[in-house]
């Protein structure tokens, strides 16, 4: 549609005046069509599940409708669950070797540990009981030869008495 110019650019820069919304413009849908739309889901969703389930039980039952299909299916099914123990029993001897190295590990450490802590107190032992039987050997000696020295002292003065 053309447009019809003659130069005057005040007329097309005008502004149209824009028409107020009104309190009865709707901005949600009417009521009665909310009411159908909940009658709708009310009815939808049962129905719906309905179908689901029998497509599901359908896909189960499907391989055994035949003989040879239910023997392939039981086949997979063995395989399946063989597989999974095996898988299972891997797990289960690989855990318990990792344990029983760990276990063997440790007890090696706590083992040497002990060991060395005995010497460590055995050596500790040597030293203070040779100390100690230094030390009383020593006493012994100071007191022997002054039990000696007193019994020379007495038998000096007994003497001077005689």
């Amino acid at each position: 549609m053309p447009t019809k110019s003659n130069g005057s650019k005040a007329k097309a820069a005008k502004p149209k005046a824009r028409k107020p919304r009104t309190a009865t413009t709707p901005t949600t849908p009417p009521p009665a069509e909310r009411a159908r739309g909940a009658a709708r889901t009310v009815v939808d969703v049962p129905v719906g599940a309905v179908l689901e389930v029998t497509d599901r039980v359908s896909d189960l039952v499907e391989p055994f409708t035949a003989r040879a299909s239910a023997e392939r299916q039981l086949r997979d099914y063995r395989t399946q669950l063989r597989r999974t123990v095996k898988r299972s029993e891997r797990r289960g001897a690989t855990a318990r070797r990792r344990a029983t190295s760990e276990a063997r590990r440790t007890r090696n450490r706590v083992e040497r540990e002990a060991r060395k802590r005995r010497r460590t107190l055995e050596q500790q032992l040597k030293r203070n009981r040779a100390e100690v039987e230094q030390r009383v050997r020593r006493t012994l000696d100071e007191r022997t030869s002054r039990a000696q020295d007193l019994v020379d002292q007495v038998n000096e003065q007994i003497s001077a008495l005689r």
